[in-house]
């Protein structure tokens, strides 16, 4: 069998086995908002919001390093 193919089977019966034991609702309030929802589901949205912070943010460090390289951009110091 594939190598590649053995370990997407793992990982995802390794995502089925989390999300099957963290299925329990939880409360989650932010001021004057409040829901509930799976504790997986909150995982699974919060990895994802810093996945997406990170990968946002590598970009932008990645383009203003450019920017100076080019001299389109001074630092004032």
């Amino acid at each position: 069998m594939n190598l590649k193919l053995i370990l997407i089977l793992v990982l995802s019966s390794l995502a089925v086995m989390f999300v099957a034991q963290n299925a329990a609702p939880v409360e989650i309030g932010f001021l004057f908002w409040q829901t509930s929802m799976s504790s997986a589901l909150l995982i699974f949205f919060t990895l994802m919001t810093g996945f997406s912070l990170g990968w946002f943010l590598h970009s932008y460090l990645l383009h203003r390093k450019s920017r100076v390289q080019q001299g389109e951009l001074v630092y004032l110091s």
